[in-house]
């Protein structure tokens, strides 16, 4: 039993589907069926329920992925035991951020890793927090840095900064200048720019305007920060914006007022649950409690 074939079969199980699990690995297809192939012939049991659409686990299926994770992680553990004891460090790290995280540039943390481990191969992918949730606690990421409202299975969270929302419009909107907080009852009536429904942003604001009761209506949805401020100047509809958002240069000009919600934008660190994050991981993370949180977001 090879580790990569049991690589292949938990690809599988958790995309339930053999084409996403080649993308995912980067693999052709052809060698992922045949190490699902490999293991049921050698295992002497059929492992997936397989249709036209997706494949399911069967009862031995399941038993299996309980222990090919374990295997798994117990042979990176004995890989990065095995290079602790020679002082090296090397491997690959997975990391995940949503775009203009304000309070982390991942960038620059990033760059200041690479010298500091140039042995160490680095992969980063920007998404929605939803998404990069997902791919930690599936440990398709080592690491991602997301916006979240709480606990989620199977991910450790570690906080490092919690933002205020603010009301983003125009200088010429009736609400630009207002000294004091307002509340979202007063902005039933506006028109909203914002982010898809999976970025941690909107999570945030969709759940300010739900626990006052009060329906928003978002008619242009962006996938990014750049186009959502371009749109506000552009008198297209307000948004309900992560402090961070209102200090960069494409923000000026606007008028920012703060949003009067207990609700924030609280943006950690996410780590899967099961077993201890690499040592690539791990040195990440030190780095990120040596540098601190950044004082102003990252272009």
């Amino acid at each position: 039993m090879e580790l990569r074939h049991l690589e292949h079969f938990v690809a599988v199980a958790e995309e339930q589907h053999f084409t996403h699990a080649a993308e995912r690995l980067r693999v052709a297809q052809s060698g992922v069926s045949a190490s699902v192939r490999a293991l049921e012939r050698e295992l002497g049991a059929e492992l997936f329920l397989r249709t036209t659409r997706r494949v399911g686990l069967t009862d031995a299926g399941r038993a299996l992925l309980v222990e090919a994770r374990r295997t798994l992680a117990c042979a990176a553990a004995a890989r990065e035991a095995v290079a602790a004891v020679q002082g090296l460090m090397g491997g690959k790290l997975s990391v995940g951020t949503e775009q203009c995280m304000g309070t982390v540039d991942a960038a620059a943390l990033l760059a200041a890793f690479h010298a500091k481990h140039p042995q160490v191969e680095i992969h980063m992918e920007q998404a929605g927090s939803g998404r990069l949730l997902e791919q930690v606690r599936r440990g398709e990421l080592d690491v991602a840095f997301v916006v979240h409202d709480g606990s989620h299975e199977g991910v450790r969270l570690r906080g490092v900064a919690a933002e205020p929302l603010m009301l983003l419009c125009r200088a010429d909107h009736p609400l630009a200048g207002v000294g004091g907080p307002v509340p979202p009852a007063q902005l039933g009536g506006e028109v909203f720019v914002d982010l898809h429904p999976d970025w941690g942003a909107r999570r945030a604001a969709d759940l300010a305007f739900a626990d006052a009761g009060v329906a928003r209506k978002v008619a242009l949805q962006v996938n990014d920060v750049y186009t959502l401020l371009d749109l506000v100047s552009r008198g297209l509809g307000a948004a309900v914006v992560p402090r961070p958002v209102t200090f960069k240069e494409q923000a000026r000009g606007l008028s920012a007022v703060p949003l009067d919600s207990p609700t924030s934008w609280q943006v950690a660190v996410a780590v899967p649950a099961a077993g201890q994050p690499t040592a690539a991981a791990r040195a990440l993370l030190a780095m990120l409690e040596e540098r601190g949180p950044t004082a102003l977001p990252a272009d």
